[in-house]
């Protein structure tokens, strides 16, 4: 530990690490909503201003790649910077955007509001913030946090969606802009006050730590975009990183591509009503929250290659079966799809986020960012691909097929992803540490 950062010999009786890892959930959670909100107003935009939905879906589309480019570089940042610089200036950007969506009066001042400043937003606070978060302030339990961090991600889609979605129904999409704003600048205050970089900027070790035997990690040098295009380099080089980002992309597109955006409409092909199916997708969020702390759990007790493979297996029996589930009405068996998807969700995010540290050592977390960008490009490319397949057989029989070959690959890959000699290799050089 650093002379100047002293670690008080007596613990507080709450850890701070707890508080911050508290913070950073209402951070996360608020990002989800922030993301997922443009979906609740495209309707109203639609009747006022005339717009095409493939203008309003484009900026979306904006937003949701973003969401996931921007987080190797933003983990960077963190790293150069510090979290709660590049957490605060997000929420800002966050707010400029919904706030400065009110005086649109063109369709591109959707690229700009929606797509470019909330995409950036909510990105700088993408998972990467949650595996920065865990790996500096946890030794005990990070799996455990990593997981509730995750479901932040979900039980903000269910928190501040609905709210939105009824504010712009029955008052107007501005005023519902304008609540989106004024949240996100309510968090920073909040933010500024709790989040702290490295647990010596509190006088204390992380959670769970050796007094005996912790070495406080190096401090980062150099410039942020640098050090992230510079952690891909890396990464790129190693096997066990494709491994890790191609079998993230098929959970990205067997989640938020294929199911979160097709499930609804394959369902009313099949004469199911469109409320009753996305009654259906909430719950498939509701028990996303539990498979993802449950995940974190495992995640600190087993392999999280093994846990990987399962998931990832249990995900393709799923899509395998779910042409024959679905009707025009409600079944044991697709709750039981609902129930076994949505423990299946995200629970992926804990042992992905594992094995990048444990694979890649210090780099670890710009190397989760990077693999984390693979996700929503396999998102957005699954998105498209099942339109397309709809379009040609006239069925997604087809595209839920294909889900589910493609998570059988995800599971051997997720078993191919060893690499422990990398980890050693990414000390960083003594010159480095005495920076």
């Amino acid at each position: 530990m650093s002379p100047k950062s002293p670690v008080r010999a007596r613990a507080p009786r709450v850890h701070p690490a707890w508080w911050v890892a508290a913070v950073a959930f209402l951070a996360l959670l608020g990002a989800a909503g922030f993301r997922a909100a443009p979906g609740a107003l495209m309707v109203p935009l639609h009747h006022e201003f005339g717009w095409s939905m493939s203008a309003i879906s484009l900026a979306v589309s904006i937003n949701l790649v973003l969401y996931g480019l921007v987080a190797p570089f933003a983990a960077a940042l963190m790293d150069r910077f510090g979290m709660r610089q590049v957490v605060s200036a997000a929420l800002s950007l966050v707010a400029l955007g919904a706030a400065g969506s009110v005086l649109m009066t063109a369709s591109w001042h959707l690229l700009v509001f929606w797509g470019l400043l909330i995409g950036t937003g909510t990105g700088a606070m993408a998972l990467v913030f949650a595996a920065t978060i865990a790996n500096r302030w946890f030794v005990e339990r990070r799996g455990l946090v990593m997981g509730v961090l995750t479901a932040g991600s979900a039980t903000g889609q269910l928190v501040i969606l609905p709210p939105v979605a009824a504010l712009a129904e029955n008052i107007g999409w501005r005023p519902a802009s304008l609540v989106i704003a004024a949240a996100a600048l309510v968090a920073v205050p909040l933010v500024w006050l709790v989040i702290r970089d490295h647990p010596e900027d509190r006088g204390v070790l992380p959670y769970g730590a050796d007094p005996a035997g912790y070495l406080a990690p190096p401090r980062a040098v150099g410039g942020a975009v640098r050090r992230a295009l510079e952690g891909l380099a890396f990464a790129v080089r190693h096997r066990a990183f494709w491994a890790l980002a191609i079998a993230f992309a098929i959970c990205g597109a067997t989640t938020n591509g294929l199911v979160g955006i097709h499930f609804i409409p394959s369902a009313h092909d099949h004469g199911m009503p469109t409320t009753t199916a996305a009654g259906l997708l909430a719950l498939v969020g509701i028990f996303d929250i539990a498979g993802t702390i449950a995940s974190g759990w495992l995640t600190d007790k087993f392999d999280p290659r093994k846990l990987l493979a399962a998931y990832y297996a249990f995900r393709g029996v799923g899509l395998l079966l779910l042409p024959w589930l679905l009707s025009d009405q409600v079944h044991p068996s697709m709750i039981l799809f609902v129930v076994i998807y949505g423990l299946d969700w995200v629970a992926t995010v804990p042992p992905t986020a594992a094995l990048c540290r444990e694979i890649f050592g210090e780099r670890g977390t710009i190397v989760f960012g990077w693999v984390f960008a693979s996700h929503q490009i396999g998102a957005a490319a699954a998105a498209f691909g099942a339109g397309v397949a709809r379009d040609t057989f006239g069925t997604y029989t087809h595209a839920w097929w294909g889900g589910a070959a493609i998570c059988a690959v995800a599971a051997v890959l997720s078993i191919m992803a060893r690499g422990t000699r990398i980890a050693q290799a990414t000390k960083v050089p003594p010159t480095a540490r005495s920076a």
